[in-house]
């Protein structure tokens, strides 16, 4: 299962369990497991590297769940209980870029300056008039 451009996640460290999905659904939905539970454990892993499991454990904690209940069918709800945890896996992975200050424009300074200038004229119209 592809997480990232870099990282590929076997499924045999994935463990998926099923049950009998909650709510509406009569008959069908009484008989039949279609709810389907992913389950990573961050620790068992041999494909990460210890980086990425401090990363995803800090993120998401020791053990990563997707549930997916949505469909009738299991094997649907697999695919989406699968790109669920791909999907938080990613995210947990994800380095965000770092920011770099930036100083602000000419005119972004005269606009603010200009504005405080504003400001200043309709307080000091409000003041009462000097006594002469």
């Amino acid at each position: 299962m592809p997480i990232d451009r870099h990282t590929r996640l076997p499924l045999r460290e994935v463990q998926l369990r099923t049950s009998r999905s909650s709510g509406p659904g009569g008959q069908h939905a009484n008989v039949t497991a279609s709810r389907v539970e992913a389950v990573f454990r961050v620790a068992d892993s041999r494909t990460l590297t210890e980086e990425q499991k401090r990363r995803i454990t800090a993120r998401c904690g020791p053990l990563v769940v997707a549930v997916a209940q949505d469909a009738r069918s299991q094997a649907r709800n697999r695919e989406l209980a699968l790109e669920r945890l791909r999907r938080r896996l990613a995210s947990a992975l994800a380095v965000p870029r770092t920011r770099r200050p930036t100083k602000p424009t000419e005119g972004s300074r005269r606009r603010r300056l200009e504005a405080k200038r504003r400001q200043a004229t309709r307080k000091d119209t409000r003041r009462r008039p000097e006594a002469e």
